[in-house]
């Protein structure tokens, strides 16, 4: 079971920081949530991987989950472990961010075949521009997408370009969990 107010205090402790940041996203910012210290985490990876798995446990479980690389990497493949363990396991795929050049030369690896639905993974969303990339290949690849799942919504407008493209964006937490305000 998912464990909101652990992942919060795992994240305050290993993730965010406070300064002057640049992001993915080119935006200027005075705080960085870096998710590969909670994402690669043991604890973390439990605690995020349960709680993606309670969301899908709501809704038509997909047929995999993946996302970006590297950002997604760890996210898929804590939740494809642990449904695995639940009894409820799902495939796993990785969006390259460059075809490979050779062999398939695809941007899609992993164990999915097009027709299949998909939900897209990203540790923290801002604008939302690298999972949207990854949604334009799995399309492209023919998965049928059904959402995003982040672990934290910076609340920077992700949420509105994933809706203005047709996809719901959830989260486990939002930044306000880290009493911290959007800008406006």
């Amino acid at each position: 079971m998912y464990d909101k107010e652990s992942l919060i205090a795992l994240i305050r402790h290993k993730s965010l920081k406070f300064g002057d940041f640049t992001l993915a996203s080119g935006k200027k910012a005075r705080y960085y949530l870096d998710g590969k210290q909670v994402t690669l985490d043991p604890h973390g990876a439990r605690l995020i991987a349960e709680g993606i798995l309670d969301i899908l446990a709501e809704r038509e479980m997909p047929d995999a989950i993946g996302g970006m690389s590297i950002g997604a990497d760890p996210i898929t493949a804590a939740v494809v472990t642990m449904s695995s363990v639940r009894g409820t396991p799902l495939a796993g795929f990785m969006v390259r961010k460059e075809s490979k050049g050779h062999g398939t030369n695809q941007f899609i690896e992993g164990p999915v075949k097009p027709g299949q639905k998909v939900v897209i993974v990203e540790d923290v969303v801002t604008t939302g521009g690298s999972s949207l990339t990854a949604i334009e290949r799995a399309k492209l690849f023919g998965l049928e997408v059904t959402g995003v799942i982040a672990i934290i919504d910076r609340m920077e407008g992700g949420a509105q370009a994933f809706a203005e493209a047709g996809y719901d964006l959830t989260s486990l937490l939002a930044i306000t969990d880290f009493g911290i305000s959007p800008p406006k």
